[in-house]
């Protein structure tokens, strides 16, 4: 297997709130939710970066899908990492997502390592980590 990932897949409780958050909150292109005609298929893409999507699809279709039972949702399982150019950049992120319902979790702050970080969560937990790292291009 080649270490390579093309696509985020993200569990939600309710997709239309998450789509809002993402597409008019945060500003992410999508075509919006497609496959409602399907059971189990309503879901939406984002484009991130060339070769990397973000998907948004409800907790219970990736239950079904996967075939694993429907577990209490955690945000400290994970958190999506999204790197940046400079302290003001984080500060200008975090602002963005707390106007488009975000709850900051850990304020924008000088980290132990040399950067500078903070924490918000999406409107179903998910954990993102906006961070500047002064080694990192």
């Amino acid at each position: 297997m080649k270490p390579r990932i093309t696509v985020l897949t993200i569990g939600v409780d309710d997709l239309e709130k998450s789509l809002a958050f993402y597409r008019d909150g945060l500003g992410f292109q999508t075509e919006g939710i497609i496959g409602k005609e399907f059971e189990h298929g309503a879901v939406a893409f984002f484009d991130l970066q060339a070769g990397l999507k973000l998907a948004i699809w409800k907790r219970s279709d990736i239950a079904h899908e996967a075939k694993v039972p429907l577990s209490q949702a955690s945000s400290s399982e994970f958190t999506i990492g999204h790197n940046v150019g400079s302290k003001e950049e984080v500060n200008s992120v975090l602002k963005q997502a707390n106007k488009a319902g975000a709850v900051i979790t850990d304020p924008a702050h000088d980290t132990f390592w040399g950067g500078y970080s903070g924490h918000f969560k999406d409107p179903d937990g998910h954990l993102w980590e906006v961070v500047w790292n002064p080694q990192w291009d």
